[in-house]
């Protein structure tokens, strides 16, 4: 199920309250569990995390109630969103921020109210009143970009490499290009390097075309830091008459990435295991919101350091995924389906690849 049809409504409305089940705890008043997203454009958030965190909620607390909001990219949104759910009564806030050092004023009105956040997927900054972190290891993350894209160029000298970064206010942008950089400096040449503002696929089109004109279509690589931003930079060479496409990276595994992998335009991706963040995240909300202590195999001592203070944190590990091992990753762990993949036009290149 994709959700995308309920996108606009959400928006709109701002928050939305939803009972998870009936009432199994008698008389006590059921737990409220406040989900913020931060955004639509990358397709993970409203077919993936949403459903996986709410499925995983339903089956921890039968009367819990979950309040659900996605702030469309605007900050400011996202700041009504949460005081809004504060002022429904949210014992817990899940908070993927759309603005990490913005997102610090949510906290301090939670921490205010005595209610625990947990910052989902994406760090929020400068304050010492979070409660938790929820990622992947993401740093980790663009190192196998680099290191991919590394093992596509096959030791080309002095190879020619574009690369178009996500929103610079994203905590984890800045990460996945610390990753990156870790690996490509000094081994190839970074010819032009773009920040794309809201990890805009269409903003990363346009980046991909002034690129190709500065360089007179000479690319080698393209490292993209996710898969919307690799598609613009996809199209933007299709559009310039680039051929052979030179390798490209991307990241979130979404379904036209994976397709575009089979069809030889997309190199690789990065599968983060959406399912087991979501259901982690769902878990930890419930304990915080029932008072029930945080088994301490979640973190295993890890901290991320914010900027304020080493945040007690739970990192789960990324996999690269190419042509070679789609079918042992995406679709062994049931992420996307042979029907979803493996529509008419992909079904020669799904045999080829031993999808079946």
């Amino acid at each position: 199920m994709r959700f995308a049809k309920l996108v606009p409504t959400l928006v709109l409305v701002g928050f939305v309250v939803m009972a998870c089940g009936g009432s199994g705890n008698g008389g006590t008043t059921p737990k409220k569990i406040a989900l913020l997203l931060p955004e639509s454009k990358t397709a993970r958030y409203e077919s993936k995390d949403r459903p996986f965190f709410t499925d995983k909620l339903k089956a921890l607390c039968s009367d819990c109630q979950l309040i659900y909001s996605n702030a469309n990219q605007d900050a400011p949104t996202q700041q009504t969103q949460a005081e809004a759910a504060l002022t429904n009564g949210a014992n817990v806030l899940v908070l993927d921020p759309v603005d990490g050092a913005a997102a610090a004023a949510i906290v301090a009105k939670a921490k205010a109210k005595n209610v625990p956040v947990v910052s989902y997927d994406r760090l929020i900054l400068g304050t010492a009143d979070l409660n938790y972190y929820l990622s992947f290891d993401n740093a980790a993350v663009g190192a196998l970009q680099g290191t991919a894209l590394l093992t596509a160029l096959n030791g080309k000298a002095n190879a020619s490499v574009v690369m178009i970064n996500g929103d610079p206010a994203d905590n984890n942008a800045k990460l996945f290009k610390q990753g990156a950089h870790s690996i490509l400096d000094g081994k190839v040449q970074i010819k032009k390097e773009y920040d794309t503002p809201s990890w805009s696929p269409d903003t990363a089109q346009k980046e991909m075309a002034g690129a190709l004109v500065a360089l007179g279509n000479k690319v080698d690589g393209v490292l993209a830091a996710n898969d919307g931003t690799g598609g613009g930079a996809i199209a933007a060479m299709k559009a310039a008459g680039v051929k052979p496409l030179p390798p490209v990276t991307g990241q979130d595994a979404e379904l036209a990435a994976i397709q575009r992998i089979l069809a030889g335009d997309q190199y690789m991706t990065v599968y983060k295991a959406i399912k087991a963040e979501a259901e982690a995240a769902a878990t930890l909300a419930y304990d915080l919101a029932t008072g029930t202590a945080v088994p301490t195999s979640m973190t295993n001592g890890k901290t991320v350091n914010n900027g304020a203070k080493d945040i007690p944190s739970v990192l789960l590990t990324p996999v690269a995924v190419t042509k070679a091992n789609i079918k042992d990753t995406v679709v062994a762990d049931g992420f996307w389906t042979k029907a979803d993949i493996c529509t008419a036009d992909f079904a020669t290149a799904c045999t080829a690849a031993g999808i079946s």
